[in-house]
């Protein structure tokens, strides 16, 4: 009797009937030692019996599902304790077990794997983005613990998609789509080709089962040609090698079915189009050996210009490595060639994951490894700043790595999502680069910021001390690393601002109650934030600058005053000078600008609204007179603002530019012109200019209503 069957007869409940362990047993006698194999066992028997009486979907009884996840695994040769988690992976979520009966019978790092893997088996995607994200997160985090628990999560995933076809349809479609857009990404971001493969597959399958089956059938139709024509290059390629005394494996590929169905999509190619392409798979011994390989079949067949990709000199960034290229074949048809070694084939199989199939010295192993922890550091460095929907959107910034590399002023090599621009650049080489940006070269030329980067360009930031990130650079930035450090930087800035701001209000509130911040006092002032909730006077003076509390309503809290101690609509004067950045915003129904009287109103999240007392939209507000604070301007107020006026002009060709000539001529920049409508021999165009103040905005007004061909000039309001 062979080990396996040895183990198998001794376990309750193990007939004949249960192959899936005889295979993983006999999977793991292949490289684990016996008494590792003899807790896989031990394992089984234990999830066998908390499981009992449990079946699945499949009318299967239950434990053939962790079974056949730890077979996965073993596939890729992972060590005994993933495997054994593997097979523990439901018994703490499904069955009456506890973490602490895994501690005591496997060890705590088991328990480790089967809490993070159980943790995730919670996560309930659902349609509402908030909650996805969120369990995104965690799944991420679980990541970054231990990288098994997601190599667990993924074989469970891929069992269940094999299985999905006893679930209800809106269940399978809901299944599919996560697994497409989550789950083979990050399988694909890992380097587990055959995870990756599989999952797509199966996701396309049951997302379009209409458009899965089409494309199944029409390839089962051309399989037979395909083989001959496969066979006769494969010979020859092997010919060719055997000759020059290289020994190389010679293996034709067959495209799967979800990447055939993107190419269609992506490229709006038809199926005999995307069909009628060859692949080959060359395998040799060393680097060197890959390079004379090329030489060899460039030889047999002329490469296509321009379809060359040196994956060996510079890896993707999932740690892959290998030689693409494209030939001429027979007839015309397209043969697409990969030549790499024993171990780079090894890692892109199996990515990560190669780690403990072969720990061997070779540092071409270890390349996978290094750039999954490098993505996982980073993800953990992403994490800690802004909400779960901006760390989702991040994170599937760099799930789909399409990449372009450029080069750094010195010739190090940069890789960067296709699309990156320059800005995405001086992210990536550290985040002050990219705070004090100001301007780029490409190739020793000056380029605007949003400028996109091609392959093999070399790129230079020019950088400055005092410059600060743009927000519009989020309109246009690529890379996570970018998106993220420019939101938390907004957020620090709008922090500060908000912070100062809630306390000149608070401290102009408590002066017109005849005190202040200063007399109010720490002993006082600790106490009202313990009543509030708040850890120091920070919180409250930013709740205070964002509107989150109104500031004259705290000043009675802090000095002990009921509602009645003053007049309902008292508020604290607030001086606007034009500098309190984000919390401070200007409407834009009435564009109040310096010389206007003006009201602000308090609104959450925004801190103070700014509108000129005669707009149409205050009557809204009335209704909240606890919002409004009383605004006023400095007399020096040094920036530009926003004023829109309209013109009536007879239709003539040059009005347009006759206008724009003239408010250029008094010193201000348009920001927008529309034209509102025209009738009889008249046109209504408005203009948004900036202005310093009412002054500025007259003297404007005054100029176009002097020309010839301007009717009638009046400024805007809501």
């Amino acid at each position: 009797m062979d080990y396996a069957a040895t183990l198998l007869s001794k376990l309750p409940g193990a007939s004949k009937r249960d192959h899936g362990m005889r295979r993983l047993v006999e999977s793991l006698g292949s490289y684990l030692p016996a008494e590792q194999i003899q807790v896989v066992t031990d394992a089984y028997e234990y999830s066998a019996k908390m499981h009992e009486g449990q079946t699945r979907k499949t009318g299967e009884a239950y434990i053939t599902h962790p079974v056949a996840v730890a077979l996965e695994l073993s596939e890729m040769h992972l060590d005994g304790e993933a495997i054994v988690a593997a097979i523990l992976h439901d018994v703490v979520e499904d069955t009456e077990a506890s973490l602490e009966d895994i501690v005591e019978r496997f060890g705590e790092e088991v328990a480790a794997l089967v809490d993070g893997v159980s943790k995730l088996d919670q996560i309930q995607f659902r349609s509402q983005a908030e909650a996805q994200a969120e369990s995104f997160r965690k799944m991420m985090l679980a990541m970054i613990e231990d990288i098994r628990v997601i190599l667990v999560k993924l074989a469970d995933r891929l069992h269940n998609m094999k299985t999905l076809g006893a679930m209800p349809a809106k269940k399978k479609r809901r299944i599919a789509r996560e697994t497409l857009d989550i789950y083979a990404p990050i399988a694909n971001r890992l380097g587990i080709n055959r995870f990756k493969v599989e999952l797509e597959d199966l996701g396309f399958k049951h997302l379009y089962p209409m458009r899965y089956r089409v494309l199944d059938k029409e390839l089962k139709k051309s399989k037979g040609s395909q083989r001959q024509i496969v066979k006769r290059i494969s010979e020859e390629f092997s010919t060719a090698m055997s000759k020059e005394g290289i020994e190389a494996d010679v293996i034709g590929r067959e495209k799967h079915l979800y990447s055939i169905y993107k190419k269609m999509t992506e490229k709006k190619r038809t199926l005999s189009d995307v069909v009628d392409v060859y692949g080959f798979r060359i395998i040799v011994d060393d680097v060197s050996t890959c390079y004379q390989a090329l030489g060899l079949i460039h030889g047999l067949y002329k490469p296509m210009p321009g379809r060359f990709k040196d994956y060996i000199a510079i890896p993707r960034l999932n740690g892959y490595q290998s030689l693409h290229t494209t030939l001429f074949g027979p007839k015309g048809l397209p043969l697409e060639v990969q030549i790499r070694t024993r171990s780079m084939d090894r890692v892109a199989e199996s990515g990560v994951a190669s780690h403990w199939q072969y720990k061997a010295d070779d540092p071409a192993d270890a390349t996978p490894q290094r750039r999954a922890r490098e993505w996982l550091s980073k993800l953990a460095e992403l994490q800690k700043s802004g909400s779960s929907e901006e760390f989702l959107e991040s994170v599937k910034v760099d799930l789909f790595p399409d990449k372009i590399y450029v080069f750094t002023p010195k010739g190090d090599i940069m890789p960067l999502p296709k699309g990156a621009t320059t800005v995405d650049f001086a992210y990536a080489v550290h985040t002050d680069i990219g705070n004090r940006t100001v301007a780029a070269k490409i190739d020793r030329t000056l380029v605007p910021l949003r400028t996109p980067l091609q392959n093999g360009q070399t790129v230079e930031i020019v950088t400055s001390r005092g410059a600060r990130p743009n927000p519009n650079w989020l309109q246009f930035v690529r890379t996570a690393k970018a998106r993220t450090a420019i939101r938390h930087h907004m957020k620090n800035l709008r922090s500060t601002e908000s912070i100062d701001l809630g306390k000149r209000l608070l401290d102009r509130s408590l002066r017109d109650l005849g005190s202040s911040l200063r007399r109010v006092g720490k002993t006082r002032m600790n106490a009202a934030l313990e009543e509030l909730g708040l850890n120091n006077s920070n919180e409250l003076f930013e709740q205070l600058g964002l509107g989150e509390r109104i500031a004259p309503l705290t000043a009675r809290f802090l000095l002990g005053i009921g509602d009645d101690g003053v007049p309902e609509n008292e508020s604290a004067d607030l001086v606007i000078a034009g500098t309190e950045g984000m919390v401070v915003s200007y409407a834009k129904c009435c564009h109040p600008i310096p010389g206007d009287d003006i009201m602000g109103y308090l609104s959450s999240g925004r801190g103070v609204v700014v509108h000129r007392n005669t707009c149409g939209n205050l009557s809204i507000f009335r209704k909240q007179p606890e919002k409004w604070v009383n605004v006023g301007w400095e007399n020096d107020v040094e920036r530009e603002f926003s004023s829109q006026i309209t013109t009536e002009t007879i239709n003539k060709p040059g009005v347009l530019a006759e206008v724009a000539a003239t408010i250029a001529d008094c010193g201000s920049n348009i920001e927008q012109v529309e034209v509102l409508g025209r009738h009889d021999d008249v046109s209504m165009l408005s203009f948004l200019l900036q202005v310093h103040d009412r002054k500025h905005l007259a003297k404007i007004m005054r100029d176009v209503k002097k020309m010839p061909n301007v009717v009638r000039v009046t400024r805007d309001c809501a």
